[in-house]
Order: C-alpha cells, then sequence, then structure tokens
C-alpha cells in the first residue's frame, strides 16, 4: 500500500503513456468497434460482429487497471465494487458508439461522445442514477487519459504547413475571446471558478481547456460538467448552421475554414462542418484548429500562476515555484511530452504507424467520460443552474466569439 495516495493526474499520465508505448511498439489495442450500418440484413450483420467477446474483454481490463489504480485516490474501492459500475458504463458507451456508426448519423457528422452523453443525461433525468452505479464514474480520469493521447496527434509540423497565419489568427482569438468571456462571466456576477473554466472553453479548445483548466484551479466538478454540457450541446448546432450561413454568405473556402475551426468548441464537430463545405476550408478549419489545440499547454500554465498569484483569501500566502508545481495539471505535461514525442523524436514511419490506433484509443476514453458526464449532469440545471447565468454567459461569449473570428479570418486568410 502506498503511503501516499497516487495523483490521478499521474494514473492517467501512467495509462496513456503505456498505451502510447504499446501504439509506438506496433501492439494496436483491440476496442469494442462497430463498422458502418444502414438497415435491414447489413444492420444484423454489424450487430453480430459488435459484441466479439475478446474487444470487450481486453477494452474491460484497460478500464478496470486505470480503476484499481484510482483506489490510492480518495475512495478506497474494492474490484467487487467496480465491476458492475463499469460493465454498465462500457455497454452503455458501446450502444453510443453503435448508434454513431449508422451511415446516415455518420455522414452528419455527429461524433460518438454526443450519443454518449445524451444516454447518460438519458439515465440521470428519468430513472436516475443508482448507487451501485456510481463508483467506475470517473469522468476526469477519462477524460484526462484521453487528452494525454490527443497530444499524439497535435504535431507542430501540422502547424506549420498552415503558415505563421493559423497561430496568429489563433492567438488573436484566444486572447481576445478569453477576456470578453471572463468580463461577460463578471458582468453575470459568477464565482472565479465558473469564470476561469467558461472563458478558457470558449476561447480555446472546448472541453480540453475546461479540463486543463479545471485542473489548473482545481476546480469544482459539478461546475466542470456543467461547462463541458453546455459545450457540446451548443457545438451541435453550430456545426449544423455555420456551414450554411458559409454557403449564404458565399465565403471564401480559406475563410470559411478559418472560421469553423476558430469558433466550434469539438475537433470532431469542425471536422464534420469543414467537410460541409469541402476539401479547402477542412484544410484550413483543422489547421486552425490544431493551432489553438497547441495553445492548451500553454495557456493552462500561465492559467495555473495567474490562479496562484491572484488568490485573495485572507491570510493566503503567495505560492512557491514548489506549490505552483504542485497545483499545475500533470496531464497537460502528458499532452505536450506526447506532441513534442511525436513531432520531433520518433521516426515519421512510426508516427504515421501508430497515429491512427491512438486516435481510436483516445475517442474510447472520452466516450466512456461523456457518458459518465452524462450520468453526473441533471440535463434541466444546465439553465437553472444560478438561475441559468452561467449558461447566458457562455452563449453570450461564444455569440462574440462567432462575430470576432469571422472578422479576423477575413483578415488573416482573405487575401489568401
Amino acid at each position: 500500500m502506498l503511503k501516499k495516495p497516487l495523483h490521478e493526474d499521474w494514473i492517467a499520465f501512467i495509462v496513456a503513456f503505456v498505451i502510447i508505448l504499446l501504439g509506438i511498439a506496433g501492439i494496436k489495442p483491440v476496442l469494442p468497434k462497430a463498422g458502418t450500418w444502414g438497415a435491414g440484413a447489413e444492420l444484423s450483420a454489424q450487430l453480430a460482429n459488435l459484441v466479439v467477446w475478446k474487444q470487450l474483454t481486453i477494452g474491460f481490463i484497460w478500464v478496470l487497471t486505470a480503476l484499481v489504480l484510482t483506489r490510492y485516490l480518495q475512495r478506497n474501492l474494492t474490484v467487487g465494487q467496480l465491476v458492475p459500475s463499469l460493465v454498465t458504463i462500457m455497454l452503455i458507451t458501446l450502444l453510443a458508439q453503435f448508434l454513431a456508426s449508422n451511415k446516415t448519423i455518420k455522414d452528419l457528422g455527429i461524433e460518438v461522445v454526443l450519443f454518449s452523453l445524451l444516454f447518460g443525461l438519458l439515465i440521470s433525468n428519468t430513472v436516475g442514477v443508482p448507487a451501485w452505479l456510481k463508483p467506475a464514474i470517473q469522468t476526469e480520469l477519462y477524460i484526462k487519459i484521453g487528452l494525454i493521447l490527443l497530444g499524439a496527434n497535435v504535431l507542430f509540423e501540422d502547424i506549420l504547413q498552415g503558415g505563421i497565419k493559423g497561430l496568429a489568427q489563433s492567438v488573436a482569438v484566444v486572447f481576445t475571446v478569453w477576456y470578453f468571456a471572463f468580463w461577460t462571466c463578471k458582468k453575470f456576477k459568477l464565482d472565479d471558478e465558473f469564470k476561469m473554466m467558461i472563458s478558457s472553453a470558449v476561447s480555446i479548445c472546448g472541453v480540453s481547456a475546461a479540463i486543463a483548466t479545471a485542473g489548473a484551479i482545481e476546480g469544482d466538478n459539478k461546475k466542470l460538467s456543467h461547462v463541458i454540457s453546455l459545450v457540446l450541446i451548443i457545438a451541435i448546432p453550430m456545426m449544423l448552421f455555420m456551414p450554411y450561413i458559409a454557403i449564404w454568405a458565399h465565403m471564401p473556402p480559406h475563410v470559411a475554414g478559418a472560421w469553423l475551426g476558430g469558433t466550434i468548441d469539438t475537433s470532431g464537430a469542425v471536422v464534420a462542418a469543414g467537410t460541409m463545405l469541402g476539401e479547402e476550408a477542412l484544410k484550413y478549419a483543422t489547421l486552425v484548429k490544431f493551432s489553438q489545440n497547441v495553445l492548451l499547454g500553454l495557456a493552462a500554465f500561465f492559467i495555473s500562476i495567474y490562479w496562484s498569484y491572484t488568490r485573495k483569501e485572507a491570510g493566503y500566502e503567495k505560492p512557491t515555484a514548489a506549490t505552483i508545481w504542485d497545483r499545475f495539471p500533470k496531464f497537460v505535461l502528458g499532452f505536450i511530452f506526447a506532441s513534442f514525442l511525436f513531432s520531433f523524436v520518433l521516426p515519421p514511419e512510426i508516427v504515421a504507424g501508430s497515429k491512427g490506433g491512438l486516435k481510436e484509443m483516445q475517442t474510447y476514453w472520452f466516450a466512456l467520460a461523456f457518458t459518465c458526464i452524462g450520468l453526473e449532469t441533471k440535463f434541466t440545471d444546465i439553465f437553472r443552474m444560478e438561475n441559468g447565468r452561467p449558461a447566458m454567459a457562455f452563449i453570450i461569449a461564444q455569440v462574440f466569439n462567432i462575430i470576432f473570428t469571422l472578422i479576423i479570418a477575413y483578415l488573416v486568410f482573405g487575401r489568401d
């Protein structure tokens, strides 16, 4: 037994890099997966192929390993308590993946994480979450593992291919929108934690930024789940309607792509929306989104320092370098290290050969996390929490983000 509990960030770091090392070694983990299906016989065939016990067993072992490590956290859970909860959460997520594999739904660009969230919300807002289901609901652990794996797919060379313009737009948007969102939250008299998480989520890269910020400021989990729910729910209408607005306004593809990449808060929704406008728009949307993802680690670092040095509680001592290190989210270091490893250290053939499998693993952990977010969130509370003030602040900041980013996209890319 460890004398000191192992921090959740380090658990995420360990699990993620075990996965990364296996991927680099050419050992691709086998996970539950559904192929694209339509109806009739095709549906029957996919149902038959979906429940592959080898896949389910290996996926179960992956997650159970991470959860057993959490015994060194606040909760001293037994494997017997974890198993029924984990099996149920995995089955819910598997159902979400199956629905997301439908051809019509895939063509719309709707991701598995949305179905995971909706199924979790359906359960929590109808029958409720029983006590036996709660032990494996470890949202932050799952999403931190996914974020570190995301670093393996955010390569600095992809940013350089877009030149300085993509990074210039991202920097301008992140700083300006972050400040406006923070000011808006202040006008709605939200507390400091809500201000920081909403500002980062709107301005940087949605869910990932909210999680990183919450880690940097040791934010409240309920507030974090609330912000994540807002990000995912509002991203859907943006994904569906913004491409048609771009077409209606006769935007050049590079401007439209930069606009989508700078405003839509989930990478999958950015890709889906960009695809609706064609290959060139998709390229610019992806480059701008990558630029914002790269800024995530830097932003989390400065937020951690800012938060530590601006606390005003009575008797609060200014932190030392050791205090800042203790508070700094270690999973952000994992994200940066994974990105550096795949950008500059590994040979291109290994990067190309392992990225696909790591991307699948990243999606798998995110899907589990969003199932848990749904289970932890009351849908009716989204506009009821603090009388709807966080939701209104988020929406107003997002509208400003849409308008400001469009102006910057024209200024930066309008002459391409």
